[in-house]
């Protein structure tokens, strides 16, 4: 019951949050204007600023949020470590690489956003590949595999901003840094979300014995590895759907598992989808202070999920380590 109470909180707290952002920006809007709007009427320019712009970036950041906490729920159980995320793979990196690449040949924003998504899927290619070899994988030479990649990628990222014309930086470093202010298509992550989460809730039961080990999910009767095969899978494609949007957005597929597992516990049946709800309503706050904090002019997200996600982290791995 607590759990579910927690999930009928969440709903519209989602809600309320792309209420806000909407209402909020650099040309704040009232609540008479934002029901105009939606019932039909209201000025044009409040037409364009509310249904062109502000609702689908709120409704992009929404769906990248619940991407990359659905993803780090998911790491955390593949990797059977509570303080995994998205991005431990190295997919992020593959992706930043791709995307710069794009960007120095001048490529249009669907282009870079492509080329990012190809990157990640080369990214998990090369970790997947190496870290099964010959024979089978474990999460810790999965892990170790990602870091060394990651590590490469970001080598070559170092090297891309440093060839780099002056006046391609600044989108480079905003990009690197998760940035929403190209996301204005947010139909594609969404449904992505939606299929993932939903597919995912039924092999809830198996994910919670698979969170206990290897060995115990298969005297269950567990397909251990074609469900690990599964996880690996999904967590990488939903990673590099929610990195083509907005970039690398740090801590958000990190704390928000890690957070409602300590609040509702460790049933995935019920993890997901809060994490989904929890994630997205996290981005789309702080993709709202990042339009807000300094406008007109705007900061990149990644910014403020660090500045918020950085001393969370320290408590939670001081919780963890205290316990």
């Amino acid at each position: 019951m607590h759990a579910l109470r927690c999930l009928l909180v969440l709903t519209p707290l989602a809600l309320l949050a792309l209420g806000v952002a909407v209402i909020f920006g650099s040309v704040p809007l009232s609540l008479a204007d934002t029901i105009a709007v939606i019932t039909g009427g209201g000025e044009p320019l409040h037409r364009t600023m509310l249904l062109e712009l502000r609702l689908p970036r709120a409704l992009s950041a929404f769906a990248v949020g619940g991407l990359l906490s659905v993803a780090g729920a998911l790491m955390q159980v593949l990797l059977r470590n509570p303080l995994a995320d998205p991005y431990v793979l190295g997919l992020s990196g593959g992706a930043a690489v791709g995307a710069l690449l794009a960007m120095l040949a001048g490529l249009g924003v669907a282009l870079v956003s492509g080329a990012a998504f190809i990157g990640a899927l080369v990214s998990t290619a090369i970790v997947f590949g190496t870290a099964h070899g010959t024979g089978s994988w474990t999460p810790t030479r999965l892990l170790l595999t990602g870091v060394v990649v990651a590590a490469g990628w970001s080598a070559l990222i170092s090297f891309l901003l440093a060839i780099s014309p002056a006046t391609e930086l600044p989108g480079m470093l905003f990009w690197l840094m998760g940035d929403l202010a190209n996301a204005t298509q947010p139909l594609a992550p969404l449904l992505v979300l939606l299929v993932v989460v939903a597919v995912a809730i039924p092999f809830g039961r198996s994910l919670n014995v698979l969170a206990r080990g290897p060995q115990q999910a298969a005297s269950l009767g567990v397909a251990v590895r074609r469900l690990e095969w599964t996880v690996y899978l999904s967590a990488a494609l939903i990673t590099a759907t929610a990195v083509t949007v907005a970039g690398s957005v740090g801590f958000v597929g990190l704390i928000v598992p890690h957070m409602l597992r300590l609040l509702i516990g460790y049933d995935q049946r019920l993890l997901l989808p809060a994490s989904t709800l929890a994630g997205g309503t996290l981005l789309v706050l702080a993709d709202t202070m990042a339009r807000t904090i300094i406008a007109p002019e705007q900061l990149p997200v990644g910014v403020i999920t660090a500045l918020l996600g950085v001393p969370i982290f320290l408590w939670l791995l001081h919780r963890s380590q205290a316990s």
